[in-house]
This record gives C-alpha cells, structure tokens and sequence, in this order.
C-alpha cells in the first residue's frame, strides 16, 4: 500500500514538474528576441493563451505568425518521411482538398482553383497552394522518434510534394518533446494531455484540432486517420467565428 501511495505521489510531482517546465519555457519563449523582434502585437505577450501567441518557423526559417490563421479550424500534425504511419500524407493531403472542395461546393461565388479540379498529379499541382478560408492542416516535420525524418528541410519539402503532392503548408523542422520542444508544441501538450494526464508527443502523425478560438479541442494519437478526423473538424466548423478566451480545463484524452 505504501509503495502504491508512493508511486501515485511520484507521479503527480512528476506531472507537477512537468507542467511548470513547459510554462518556464513558453515564458522564456515569449520574452526572448526571437519571438519580440516580431509585430508590435507579439512584443507585449507576457503569456500565452492561444494557438495564435506563437510564431515557428516555416520551411525557410523565417515566422511563421499563427495569429495569421486566427477564426479558422487548424489540424495539426507531427509528421515525418520514413515512418510507418508517413502514408498519412496522402489521407492528409486528400482531406485539405476535400475540405476546399466542399467550401466551394456551398460557395459558388467562390470557384475553385481549376487544377484543384484535376488529378493529383504532382507536375500539375506542385505550384498549387489553396487558401481555404476556414480550415487550415499544418505539418510540422520531427525526427525524434527513430531518427525517421533525418533530412533537411528543403529534402524534406521535395519528399512530400514529390510523393504525395502534398500543398497544405509544411513547417520547419523541429522538435516536440525535450527541452528543446516547439513552444506551440509545448502549449498544445500542455492545454491537452493524453491518457493519465502525460502531455509527451509519443510517435509521428499524432494529431491537434485548434478551434476558432485559438484553443484545443481534441488530440488524437498516430492511429487516428486522416478520414476518421473529418468529422471533429466539420463540427468545428459548423461554429461562428469569435473573440479567443482563456483557455480551457485540460481533459484527458487516449492519445
């Protein structure tokens, strides 16, 4: 009994610890030169509450302002390029397509694209890069489970375009676990643990639903298809654009 108590109290103080290192980093994140040298707006974050606050980098280094996307509904996704689940790519790319072709299916005054009306074919739509005013699906490249996306960022672009035409945008590399960890990644984990309340990213291809809030709704892990997704983003969706709030009371999921 005493040794059960013991690994229960081990385990909150290690969750505990957990919690104020990740909030210690997104601080230090917020006040540092990387994230103030940005707009006017980023200078006077003290903290973040939001999928908005943060800034990553996009495939050439530079910011990437999340508050860019604010009123819209973001899927993210740790991906990686020689991984068992990498296939996703395909499902992911489909469901961006898919979700651009039903706004426009119900909009008409919005035509789509017209290569997004052809085939996948990568020659035809490597230059494609739809603007979906409502829903938007990032990648996030990371090679610290198995060492199975070690190339750079530029092999990185070519792999997913060249094999799975992908044209929703894919971010710099990165990492998402460690003391090193993306700060998005760090908030993300943090507003929405997995099982037994562990925030750890586990494997590639786990998946975030941001809101129109800015705040997380739901997680999934690596298993979750692309398809089996489109239902949580649909319902989120169908809900009116509005004014971010503070974020919500993490829930534990089975990620």
């Amino acid at each position: 009994m005493q040794v059960s108590r013991l690994c229960i109290c081990s385990r909150r103080t290690l969750n505990t610890q957990s919690v104020s290192s990740s909030k210690a980093r997104i601080s230090r994140y917020l006040q540092s030169d990387s994230y103030t040298s940005g707009a006017a707006g980023y200078a006077t974050m003290t903290s973040a509450t939001t999928f908005y606050d943060f800034k990553p980098n996009d495939k050439k280094g530079k910011p990437y302002p999340l508050t860019n996307l604010k009123g819209k509904v973001v899927l993210v996704v740790n991906t990686a390029s020689k991984c068992g689940f990498t296939p996703q790519f395909e499902g992911m790319e489909r469901l961006y397509k898919g979700m651009l072709l039903s706004y426009h299916h119900h909009h008409p005054h919005h035509p789509p694209p017209p290569l997004l009306l052809q085939s996948t074919n990568v020659s035809q739509n490597a230059e494609l890069k739809p603007s979906h005013p409502d829903f938007e699906m990032l990648g996030f490249p990371c090679n610290q489970f198995g060492s199975q996306d070690p190339g750079t960022d530029d092999e990185i672009q070519s792999f997913c375009q060249v094999n799975y035409g992908v044209t929703f945008p894919v971010l710099g590399k990165t990492e998402v676990n460690g003391p090193n960890a993306e700060p998005v990644y760090e908030w993300m984990k943090q507003s929405r643990p997995g099982i037994l309340g562990l925030q750890r990213i586990k494997w590639n291809f786990e998946k975030f639903l941001i809101g129109r809030d800015g705040l997380v709704k739901q997680r999934w892990a690596s298993t979750s298809t692309p398809a089996s997704v489109k239902s949580a983003i649909e319902e989120e969706l169908k809900k009116g654009k509005s004014t971010p709030t503070k974020a919500e009371k993490p829930t534990p999921t089975t990620s």
